[in-house]
């Protein structure tokens, strides 16, 4: 992971470990590997529940403070909807930018639907947006009944940039 550079000192020695450490390392952890981890998923009523036989998964790369994220819902048999507009838990705390930040969303259920998904600033959760209903273009949260009722067979999936807090 890219790390602030170190501050030279003047008649320091520079060993093969002091510049692996700041020029290779660096220069790997661009195309490392990316994080796997569990994003929480809440509701303000009674957070969903993925169940046993659906998925909830989520990655990132972290490149200094800009943080590239994929989170993934495959709804199952078992899964609970739960009550109320959804969040997840970001890998990262967002930078206080002053902005939010907007990127993409998509449920696939009996349609397709776009939508978006904000970052604001400072945030620990990220949102999901999209269309009321077939016939409006207004937006609000992503919940058990919109954009359209979910079943087993649901999946929603989120993309977005951020600037991480640290």
């Amino acid at each position: 992971m890219t790390f602030a550079p170190r501050t030279w000192v003047v008649g320091e020695v520079v060993s093969a470990a002091i510049m692996n450490q700041e020029i290779r390392d660096q220069f790997n952890s661009m195309f490392a590997a990316w994080t796997s981890y569990t994003p929480t998923w809440t509701a303000p009523t009674t957070n969903p529940v993925i169940g046993a036989n659906g998925t909830l998964t989520g990655r990132y790369l972290k490149l200094g403070r800009t943080v590239i994220c994929e989170i993934n819902v495959i709804a199952g048999a078992s899964t609970t909807w739960g009550s109320g507009s959804y969040n997840w838990l970001l890998p990262v705390a967002a930078a206080n930018a002053g902005i939010s930040v907007v990127g993409h969303a998509h449920i696939l259920g009996t349609d397709r639907w776009a939508g978006q998904v904000v970052v604001s600033p400072n945030a620990t959760t990220v949102g999901a947006f999209f269309p009321i209903s077939a016939t409006s273009t207004k937006v609000d949260f992503a919940n058990a009944t919109r954009p359209e009722t979910a079943n087993a067979s649901t999946q929603i999936r989120l993309f977005f940039v951020y600037e991480s807090a640290t």
